[in-house]
């Protein structure tokens, strides 16, 4: 019932990311300690060997970048393609209270009516408007509807008071990463989510822009799946980064 999934799909919208310009060289060494690969079509077929067995969450959204109104999206990948590539589930962005709430709202609904056929989970990422601040009120109000809309999880953001978006999530709610953080504060939140209910963590760059990758992605498990103390997994992120296996 907890996850470990790596998101890489920044570039849909962010372009060449700091250490994620090759995107081959950033998730080959981190493929073994991911429950699921988060990431687009593009990557997956240029960046990830055929034989690689993790499953896949494939982004279906996007057409905006950081240079416009991200909130703008839409469906950029069908089902059929998703079950072509054998995902194991599909991942699309919904922005409420943006300008383009109704549009992704929608998209959301139409993406769940397709997915249903082919019993393809989805995932709904949540964002809220730049005057909406990133608290359990707004963050509840996104996981809510998103479940509401027929999504099978939701990717949502660690704030105060999370376990009352949690309780009020009908479905398991996975948290964001966000931007790159210090390596103790990334554990320390992942744990704080994981107590108040989270069923795991969709992270990116505070994984494959620490300085020790490997170490960072190990240390991240032991919180989720062996509820080690944020103190145990930065002492083991400190060990595996000097080479030693605690």
């Amino acid at each position: 019932g907890r996850t470990v999934m790596l998101a890489v799909d920044h570039g849909y919208f962010l372009g060449p990311t700091t250490k994620l310009e090759s995107p081959r060289k950033t998730i080959a060494p981190l493929i073994p300690n991911a429950d699921s690969l988060m990431l687009t079509r593009g990557v997956l077929r240029t960046s990830v060997d055929a034989n690689v067995d993790t499953p896949i969450v494939l982004r279906i959204s996007g057409g905006t970048s950081i240079l416009k109104e991200l909130s703008n999206e839409g469906i950029t990948t069908s089902i059929e393609e998703a079950v072509r590539l054998n995902a194991c589930a599909v991942a699309l962005s919904i922005f409420v209270g943006a300008e383009y709430e109704k549009q992704t709202l929608m998209g959301l609904a139409s993406v769940v009516d397709r997915a249903q056929e082919y019993s393809m989970p989805v995932l709904a990422v949540t964002a809220v408007g730049k005057e909406m601040a990133r608290d359990a009120r707004y963050l509840g109000l996104c996981c809510r509807i998103a479940a509401e809309l027929g999504a099978n999880f939701v990717k949502s953001y660690y704030c105060e008071d999370f376990k009352k978006v949690v309780e009020g999530c009908p479905v398991p709610i996975v948290i964001a990463g966000g931007k790159k953080i210090e390596e103790f504060e990334a554990l320390d939140m992942s744990y704080k989510a994981v107590q108040e209910g989270a069923a795991g963590v969709d992270m990116g760059r505070n994984i494959w822009q620490s300085d020790h990758p490997v170490a960072m992605i190990k240390a991240v498990r032991a919180v989720v799946h062996k509820n080690a103390t944020p103190k145990e997994a930065f002492d083991l992120f400190n060990s595996l980064k000097q080479g030693k296996e605690a």
